[in-house]
């Protein structure tokens, strides 16, 4: 898994809060220094941010140092309600770090305490404010949050404005976290500047629980270009459906975990309006649909309700119920584009699909073109490798 984490703790930076106490405990407001006792007892804090930071840079870490002890705790909290922040304390205990960017627009407070190594005590706080951006990004994401979905399903991280360069494409990439309950291989693939997806490897493994989490927030993903919040969703992989279509056959061969369940006959493309060969998913079902060939630019040729539609690319294929081609299902190819099945058969496949399930056609004279819906499939694995834009394979986390 590829984590955003923010740079490596190290020496206090210039404006950060200072704190020194020698030979007694103390609270301090980052401005005071407690008296008495032995110099080499002493243990200063440093903070940065300074408390009193008004533009604070919301892609740069919270550090904290102790210098002649370790520190014993550190609490990083931001906004109204007072959330907690992650954060991670350096093996030697004498330095911690923010684990992921800072919210824009959000005040910040940093509450340290640290032992000398004398064993004096010291109580240290920063709070500070960060900048509003010039440029805000926002986000969505699918699956939604407690979907089940079929073992082809992608994660699409949608954004509201273009991420352009390559950096900040790497630092997208590395703000995403996919955790799994059956950890295995995937990768990210860049649809658009404006578009990032994952799939893994193969098919998910039926009954994964994955969760996704986008840390966005506070990440700087171009000029004066920030995110605003994180984005997260949860999901879980259903049973293995892959329906294979044969359009020479007519045939269409449904499965249920390697089973077969059901065999419908069908009817495809016709010659000049060819239904696509490919790899394709279901990407979402609507009970009731005007099919009007004025949105495929043929106004005037058909305007027709249909029932049962699962949606196979954005262009408009459709396996979808045709009562008016029954007599053809099983033997010719006379639809527009759609895969036709007859009432029964199409209400039944309705009822199994899960949004993510795998649908194969073969036999017709037209490809799938990658990127015509979610098409992750449509690329072999060196392919969708090749569209990350880090180039890696990200391992999903165990799920927690």
């Amino acid at each position: 898994m590829l984590r955003s984490r923010t740079g490596t703790a190290g020496a206090a930076i210039a404006g950060a809060v200072l704190v020194a106490v020698a030979g007694c405990s103390s609270g301090g407001d980052g401005g005071g220094k407690g008296g008495g006792g032995k110099a080499e007892d002493a243990v200063e804090l440093a903070i940065a941010p300074a408390t009193g930071t008004k533009q604070a840079a919301p892609d740069q870490p919270v550090t904290v140092t102790a210098d002649k002890g370790r520190l014993t705790s550190v609490t990083l909290t931001y906004g109204k309600k007072n959330a907690k922040a992650e954060g991670r304390l350096a093996a030697d205990g004498r330095s911690w770090k923010s684990a992921w960017t800072l919210r824009p627009s959000t005040t910040y407070t940093v509450t340290a305490k640290a032992a000398g190594d004398g064993g004096k005590a010291v109580t240290a706080t920063s709070t500070f404010t960060t900048l509003t951006p010039a440029k805000k990004l926002t986000s969505g994401m699918s699956p939604l949050d407690g979907e089940t979905v079929g073992v082809g399903m992608p994660v699409q991280l949608l954004l509201s404005r273009p991420v352009g360069t390559k950096a900040g494409k790497i630092a997208v990439e590395k703000a995403l976290e996919v955790r799994m309950s059956k950890p295995v291989e995937g990768a990210w693939y860049w649809i658009g500047d404006k578009e990032v997806d994952f799939r893994p490897r193969d098919y998910w493994p039926s009954g994964q629980k994955v969760k996704v989490v986008a840390h966005l927030a506070g990440l700087k993903a171009g000029e004066g270009l920030y995110g605003m919040k994180d984005r997260s969703a949860s999901f879980t992989v259903g049973p293995r459906h892959v329906t294979t279509i044969d359009a020479k056959k007519h045939r269409a061969t449904v499965t249920d975990g390697g089973r077969t369940v059901r065999t419908m006959k069908v009817s495809l493309g016709k010659p000049g309006h060819d239904s696509y060969s490919g790899t394709m998913i279901a990407q979402e079902k609507a009970a009731n649909i005007v099919m009007d060939s004025a949105t495929t630019g043929d106004p005037g040729e058909y305007r027709i309700p249909t029932k049962w539609n699962v949606r196979l690319t954005y262009s408009g294929t459709f396996v979808h119920s045709a009562p008016w081609s029954t007599d053809s299902q099983g033997n010719d190819n006379v639809s527009h584009g759609c895969v036709n099945a007859s009432p029964s058969d199409a209400k039944w496949f309705y009822d199994f699909t899960n949004r993510g399930d795998v649908v194969k056609v073969t036999g017709t004279t037209r490809q799938l073109r990658f990127g015509n819906g979610p098409t992750p499939w449509a690329k072999s694995w060196d392919g969708w490798l090749a569209g990350s834009a880090i180039g890696e394979p990200v391992t999903g986390l165990p799920l927690t």
